[in-house]
């Protein structure tokens, strides 16, 4: 008997980015653990990155995916084409109007054609299961209408918190308060809550009175093994100096000042360490940001290649020294445990976390191959680019032991998610939503 679940997720290749990985790698593993996923998503759009090796791994996976037209904002873009991504404060700017005018999120516009495709999908074949990913929360709006219709259970993959998530801005308490009303009523559509940490479950529980502990799973972000086994003849980009790597895009109060200023004052410093070392940036890569290397004077040592697909910035962090992430020291950053942080575990290299107290910063000491410095305190980053160049030099760096690694194999990790889905089997016709005993 093969089981089915509809996934509804509007981040999907061959859109890029960490916000795509996840739910990928959830439905590329799902059948190793007797699940059918139908994927509904939006049709090919403008993006900041665009990944058409992880369309082309989707598409090897033989995942049926279902794609709809969506009335929002990437629509004003040419369609298939990156979007470059604007300086930060107008971005910022941007998303502040963007959250005024659009409860729960921009994507709203996709809500009414995901539905009506939806509902087409429901009448042809029988679904055991929903399964909805958000951001963005409309996924969680779409999902609840169909199980609602329907009668199927549904369950929330929460990849951000919703109403606590740091990044929102609420014009006015009413704002807030309808974003609360959404959630509150899609929670008591469910019948069981994912998230990625104990943070946001916390939060969730803290804010939802009729939320248990049992409600909600935790299953982390993860890595995919085989993404790390080389094909044969592929090359790596080998260096014979110490390579600091950081994969992603910086953005709000992320951002690579801070350990270039470290890195700048440590050549200055010690100036014969400036043939040893290089650093290298993968991933959308800002104006403001080139023009910070060039007054640092790090012309020179300072590599960057902007979006590569997901395999070949995978090679950079398979041939780099120690891998790099910064969190920002904002309010509710303690609740942030961004993808790559994840990726960076797979490699199984030193990482180099400037991260607030929180879920991030306990991961990476957790890895016995971390060192943290917090986000803005450039006298102790420059200490930890030294005291890990010194390691180097003595080719005494620490490596993640395979076993904590394997903690977040996501072969392993869509295996849990098989088992959440699975507990709803017995509910079909009449499954218990949460909240249902209040």
């Amino acid at each position: 008997m093969v089981n089915r679940v509809l996934v509804i997720a509007y981040y999907f290749p061959p859109m890029g980015m960490s916000g795509v990985q996840r739910t990928l790698k959830f439905v590329k593993y799902l059948p190793h653990h007797g699940w059918e996923p139908t994927v509904l998503t939006i049709t090919p759009t403008a993006y900041y990155a665009l990944d058409y090796a992880m369309m082309e791994e989707l598409e090897e996976s033989g995942v049926k995916t279902v794609r709809t037209n969506s009335l929002d904002p990437t629509r004003l873009f040419d369609k298939g084409k990156p979007v470059k991504m604007p300086h930060e404060k107008l971005r910022g700017l941007l998303s502040i109007l963007s959250q005024i005018v659009f409860i729960p999120d921009n994507k709203i516009g996709w809500k009414r054609e995901a539905l009506r495709v939806g509902r087409q999908l429901m009448h042809e074949q029988q679904f055991d299961v929903i399964f909805s990913t958000a951001p963005p929360y409309t996924c969680h709006l779409i999902g609840q209408e169909l199980s609602r219709e329907f009668g199927v259970p549904l369950v929330l993959d929460y990849r951000d918190a919703w109403v606590d998530n740091p990044l929102h801005f609420y014009l006015t308490p009413f704002h807030k308060l309808a974003h609360q009303k959404l959630e509150r009523r899609v929670l008591k559509t469910s019948s069981r809550v994912i998230t990625i940490n104990r943070r946001i479950k916390e939060l969730m529980i803290s804010r939802y009175g009729f939320l248990s502990y049992n409600d909600i799973a935790i299953i982390p972000q993860g890595f995919d093994p085989e993404d790390f086994q080389l094909d044969d003849g592929v090359e790596l980009p080998f260096s014979r100096k110490m390579r600091f790597t950081y994969a992603g895009t910086f953005y709000r109060n992320r951002t690579p000042k801070y350990f270039l200023v470290a890195l700048a004052q440590l050549l200055k410093d010690r100036p014969g360490l400036r043939d040893r070392i290089e650093a290298v940036f993968i991933g959308t890569f800002r104006k403001e940001n080139m023009g910070l290397i060039e007054s640092l004077g790090l012309q020179d040592l300072v590599k960057v290649f902007g979006y590569l697909d997901h395999k070949a910035a995978v090679r950079y962090l398979m041939t780099s020294d120690v891998l790099w992430l910064t969190i920002g020291n904002g309010n509710g950053e303690d609740m942030i445990s961004t993808g790559k942080l994840f990726e960076y575990i797979g490699a199984r290299k030193p990482i180099l976390g400037l991260v607030p107290e929180g879920i991030a910063k306990a991961t990476i000491l957790a890895s016995k191959a971390g060192t943290v410095a917090g986000p803005q305190d450039v006298a102790e980053i420059k200490k930890a680019i030294e005291n890990l160049f010194q390691q180097w030099e003595k080719r005494q760096l620490p490596k993640i032991p395979l076993e904590f690694a394997d903690e977040y194999n996501r072969i392993r990790l869509a295996g849990e998610l098989a088992k959440e889905l699975s507990f709803q089997l017995d509910y079909r016709g009449s499954y218990v939503k949460i909240g249902a005993h209040d």
